[in-house]
């Protein structure tokens, strides 16, 4: 990257089908990114990458194993890099890895079914922007957990992160698929889940007697992913099981989205909001492509997408980069692809 034009596309492949995946926030880890394994068994793995400068080219830094495929992988949300080099996945439990410059060590399982053999896994989590001690997550037992995690000096070889459950609810009639926190109100307080019952509820930690139902899906079809617009709190995406569309909603005028995005032409499998505009979106499908759209002029109708991206497979995910609004990962197959946008 030293000499000349940088190239637009960076492409790595993994010895496994990627599903997981997640961008460093870090600023002095510009190119690194963390990919989970998608294997129907249980020893699955997590790779950390990361672009060499000099030769531009995508090298593993470190594999560990991981029990069962990971459903979401997250760095901590350290943009000034003053915490430990944490690093989080979700599967059977959550756990917090401590990231060193060779290995990757578990720092702590964080479990709440303490007197049960049976664990209910866990579909997705969050980490707190605002506050990086506050996690939440989202099961197949119908609850959400909000854990407290304690990051403490390093004693010789103590463990430096513990964890603890501030608060667990009910979120939804069914399984729980996603949870995200929410900017609004300070941003640590409220966030919202997504379920199988097909409705988007939202909680506030200083008032859990009730819930808001923000919308419901026509068809009561299970609703997979949530997110909150990275610039303006009252918008949210959300996506439902097998659809083709992305549903934008409105907080503040609940239960009829304010637009939707059907340009493709299979089911939809990724969703990343641009972290500079509140009006840039990508979208990415099992039709192999990731769209990049323009929602300014909501509620009129958004026709087409503004940029197309087609992969050579079937994208499980889509991420944008937060600390380089310029690029986008997706991953199809073994694939990971980061593209300058």
């Amino acid at each position: 990257m030293s000499h000349g034009k940088r190239k637009e596309i960076y492409k790595y492949e993994a010895p496994w089908t990627v599903f997981a995946m997640s961008w460093s926030v870090r600023p002095d880890r510009r190119f690194r990114l963390a990919l989970g394994s998608f294997v129907e068994e249980y020893n699955n793995k997590v790779q950390l990458v990361g672009l060499e400068e000099e030769s531009s080219e995508f090298v593993c830094r470190n594999t560990f194993d991981h029990p069962y495929p990971t459903t979401k992988i997250m760095w901590i949300p350290d943009s000034k890099g003053i915490y430990p080099d944490l690093l989080a996945t979700s599967g059977d439990y959550l756990r917090i890895w401590r990231v060193g410059d060779t290995d990757t060590r578990l720092e702590c399982l964080l479990n709440n079914n303490k007197n049960s053999d049976f664990c209910a896994p866990l579909t997705s989590f969050d980490w707190n922007e605002i506050d990086p001690n506050l996690l939440g997550t989202s099961s197949i037992d119908t609850t959400c957990t909000i854990w407290g995690l304690e990051t403490g000096q390093v004693l010789g070889r103590v463990n430096l992160v513990s964890g603890h459950v501030k608060t667990q609810l009910i979120a939804h009639d069914k399984e729980v698929y996603d949870i995200a926190f929410s900017r609004a109100g300070g941003g640590r307080d409220m966030f919202a889940s997504v379920g199988a019952d097909g409705s988007v509820r939202m909680f506030d930690l200083r008032h859990l007697e009730h819930s808001t139902i923000i919308y419901e899906d026509p068809q009561h079809h299970p609703l997979l992913r949530l997110y909150w617009n990275r610039q303006d709190a009252n918008y949210l995406a959300t996506m439902a099981m097998d659809g083709m569309e992305v549903v934008i909603l409105d907080v503040r005028v609940p239960c009829t989205p304010v637009a939707r995005l059907n340009n493709h032409r299979a089911c939809v499998n990724g969703i990343a909001w641009a972290p500079h505009s509140s009006c840039h979106i990508c979208t990415a499908a099992d039709d192999h492509q990731a769209l990049i759209w323009d929602i300014q002029q909501m509620p009129r109708a958004i026709e087409d997408p503004i940029l197309a991206y087609t992969a050579e497979g079937e994208i499980n995910n889509v991420q944008w980069a937060s600390t380089q609004p310029d690029w986008i990962s997706i991953c199809y197959n073994n694939c990971l692809e980061i593209l300058r946008v």
